[in-house]
């Protein structure tokens, strides 16, 4: 059935136990695939309409792909979330300024709009972090994060002191890679895990590219993220060596 909807199989999973919504193309397609009836197709539209809209994230499908809007709703859920990031500071824990100079040079995007609407999707996506309770965060940056100025010398700083604010916060783990750490096992790729409540869905591995994400649901694929990530979690530097990493290259931007 998803090979037949060029979807992958966790996208169909997730629409079809209701845990995330559906666009009205892809309504369209599943609804002539399962060969409902035409007068019941309205009935359908309107329900998958009502869903849609208990989403906080609606006004913004249309600048995103559909893998990102099937992320958008895992983290929604996610109760434990493990990044690992290699080229700039996870979306949790950007600044506006800073979020705007990532997007900006995508590389699928020239139209001010979606600009516009993928940073106010990107803003919104911290609110998770107030949910009651949060979910428990841990991230490992590298090194090199800190030091690439996106966006110049004033947002880079400006973002440090947003990330040495975060680390201190409840339930946020955040610890730098140093390069001295030498070969690990993020070399290949950023990635994140998301882990649910028992008894609502298995964990999900999420991995950022260039048109748009990648999910790994298997368990034994799963197994090797979170042995990926302890390995970086062990040759990171401590929370407060990495605190202190943080400020001391805030501190030196712009001298």
């Amino acid at each position: 059935m998803a090979t037949a909807l060029g979807w992958s199989e966790s996208k169909l999973s997730r629409i079809e136990t209701a845990h995330t919504g559906i666009s009205e193309p892809d309504l369209d397609r599943l609804l002539t695939l399962y060969g409902v009836a035409v007068e019941d197709r309205g009935r359908l539209r309107d329900l998958a309409h009502r869903g849609r809209a208990r989403a906080w994230w609606t006004p913004y499908r249309s600048s995103v792909p559909d893998p990102y809007d099937e992320y958008l709703t895992l983290e929604s859920e996610a109760v434990r979330i493990f990044e690992w990031e290699a080229q700039v500071v996870p979306g949790l824990l950007q600044t506006d300024e800073y979020a705007r100079a990532v997007i900006e040079t995508g590389a699928d995007i020239d139209d001010s709009a979606i600009i516009q609407r993928r940073l106010a999707l990107r803003m919104g996506r911290q609110n998770t972090l107030s949910r009651v309770p949060p979910p428990e965060l841990r991230i490992v940056i590298d090194e090199g994060v800190l030091l690439r100025e996106i966006g110049g010398p004033d947002v880079q700083r400006r973002q440090l002191n947003r990330l040495h604010e975060a680390s201190s916060r409840p339930g946020v783990e955040l610890l730098i890679l140093p390069f001295h750490a030498g070969a690990h096992a993020g070399l290949i790729e950023s990635f994140m895990v998301l882990e649910f409540a028992p008894g609502t869905r298995s964990p999900v591995v999420h991995i950022e590219g260039l048109t748009g994400g990648l999910f790994r649901v298997k368990p034994e694929e799963i197994d090797v993220y979170r042995d990926a990530f302890d390995d970086l979690q062990e040759r990171s530097l401590s929370p407060e060596e990495s605190r202190t990493a943080i400020a001391e290259t805030r501190d030196r931007i712009g001298r």
